[in-house]
């Protein structure tokens, strides 16, 4: 526990830009300036307290993105609550689950999910009932400041692999995630984000929020992803977004929508995550006029690495996800956990003050996850080059041996994109009798595109050696995916067993 207080950047900015536009609510067209957004706050904190929640409660969020989620947060963050948005896309018994794990005092929802079930002693309230009802409460007296290394925020991992657990945020982990994204992100005060990601993931509740409030930028909110009404609102010279960070696959769809003109932007940059990016899909943007910037985080850790803004080092290192922020410390290590040289594959680790201190109810969970001198394991499998850039190879997990060789999917997948005629694959190592494991390559086809087995074989044995080229490959219609647009593996795995 640190004994240092609780970073406000809205309070701070209350004081030293009161008039300046803090945060926007795109659907409703609601706006507050860092005077009013503090005001709010402390309105919605009044609630909170006539509603009887008491620090270390937990507050439930089941509703699509608003700017009246983000000031439910920071009224959490001032009252000493945990916020804990989740998922609302997951089935009724999903949900369920995890409010037997969070158990919350309140839950807010807006009608995006249907058929949970509020666990004894959780009070139901929509969120517009609380946003009628802080909009029309006085202030209380402000409390006393929390302490940094509290618990403020849970967010459930989207269980690719397995059952979500909670991951728990302090205000300190947000606070150094805003300052390591807003150094790579080159983020000021003119900054403009549009928040857009849903707040349930890292990427919507902090990293398209936090940077822009630790610098005195501004954030606007909107309520869920339509790749048409994202290509016009980044063309409107009125709002000029300035950061806007998705997954690869949300900016494929960009490209793919009506509307699509990225020469009209006021981007500083496209800030993707989440997901493998292909160089090839780098280098079409940098052609087309916009920086590509490819980061690399987790939930348990928001922004680790980013790539700078410059064209010149994205093209020369397109793939890479860049260098470390300022308050993350890396290292690459082996199976024994010596350091390898540059070029040589190995697991990510991390250490910082933007790290977890660990999993909601889950004390098991954080033995395995760090080693023993603090380090957090990622689970990623990485290669830094001679310049300090950094490549994730893939998941250490995902990684499977062939004929004695490491083989990592990601590579593969890379190289089946280049292929015209395919939109996304997905590649996994399945049982050979000869070498063990051999790649499975999932393929879904481009529109109006048709591929052969024949034909990607040859693509890949072109370009990769040969232990790496799939052994079997499938064309399929659809590929399962989470919330935020990754390929869910273990389903692909299950739909091979007979």
């Amino acid at each position: 526990m640190h004994d240092w207080l609780a970073p406000d950047p809205v309070g701070l900015h209350a004081q030293a830009r009161p008039d300046k536009l803090a945060l926007v609510d795109l659907a409703s067209g609601r706006r507050w300036t860092y005077r009013a957004f503090d005001r709010a706050i402390e309105q919605a904190r009044a609630v909170l307290d006539a509603l009887g929640l008491r620090p270390g409660d937990r507050l439930a969020a089941i509703a699509r993105n608003s700017a009246d989620l983000v000031i439910a947060q920071q009224a959490c963050l001032r009252s000493g609550l945990i916020f804990t948005p989740l998922n609302w896309r997951l089935a009724a018994a999903e949900l369920d689950a995890i409010l037997a794990d969070c158990t919350p005092a309140l839950i807010l929802a807006d009608g995006s999910a249907a058929g949970f079930t509020a666990p004894a002693g959780a009070r139901l309230m929509e969120v517009a009932a609380f946003a009628a009802r802080y909009q029309t409460a006085a202030p209380g007296p402000r409390g006393p400041a929390r302490n940094a290394g509290e618990p403020c925020v849970i967010l459930y991992t989207s269980g690719t692999s397995g059952l979500p657990k909670g991951v728990i945020l302090t205000p300190q982990t947000l606070f150094f995630t805003g300052v390591n994204f807003g150094v790579l992100g080159q983020v000021s005060a003119h900054s403009v984000f549009l928040a857009e990601s849903p707040m349930f993931h890292v990427i919507g509740l902090v990293t398209s929020i936090w940077p822009a409030l630790v610098q005195g930028g501004t954030v606007l909110v909107s309520s869920g992803f339509d790749p048409a009404i994202t290509n016009a609102r980044l063309a409107d010279r009125a709002l000029a977004i300035t950061h806007y960070f998705c997954v690869p696959q949300m900016a494929q769809a960009l490209r793919d929508a009506p509307g699509f003109a990225p020469e009209t932007w006021s981007l500083a940059a496209l800030f993707t995550g989440g997901g493998p990016n292909p160089p090839a899909n780098i280098r079409w943007w940098l052609e087309h006029g916009v920086p590509m910037v490819d980061g690399y985080g987790m939930t348990e850790a928001g922004t680790i690495l980013g790539m700078p803004l410059d064209p010149a080092l994205i093209g020369a290192h397109a793939g890479a996800v860049g260098q470390a922020g300022p308050a993350t410390a890396i290292r690459i290590i082996d199976e024994e956990g010596g350091d390898v040289p540059d070029n040589a594959a190995g697991e990510i680790i991390v250490k910082g003050p933007h790290i977890t201190p660990g999993y909601w109810n889950r004390p098991k969970e954080h033995e395995s996850a760090f080693t023993r001198d603090g380090w957090l394991r990622t689970g990623d499998i990485a290669v830094r080059d001679a310049e300090g850039f950094v490549t994730i190879v893939d998941r250490r997990k995902d990684m499977f041996i062939s004929g004695g060789e490491n083989v990592y999917p990601v590579e593969i997948e890379s190289v089946l994109a280049e292929h015209p005629a395919v939109a996304l694959a997905a590649v996994i190592g399945v049982p050979d009798p000869r070498w063990g494991e051999v790649g499975h390559a999932f393929i879904l086809l481009a529109p109006g595109h048709e591929g052969s087995e024949s034909e990607l074989r040859a693509h890949c044995e072109a370009r990769l050696a040969r232990f790496k080229v799939p052994k079997h490959f499938r064309i399929v219609e659809d590929l399962p995916r989470t919330s935020t647009g990754k390929i869910r593996k273990n389903r692909l795995r299950e739909s091979l067993v007979v």
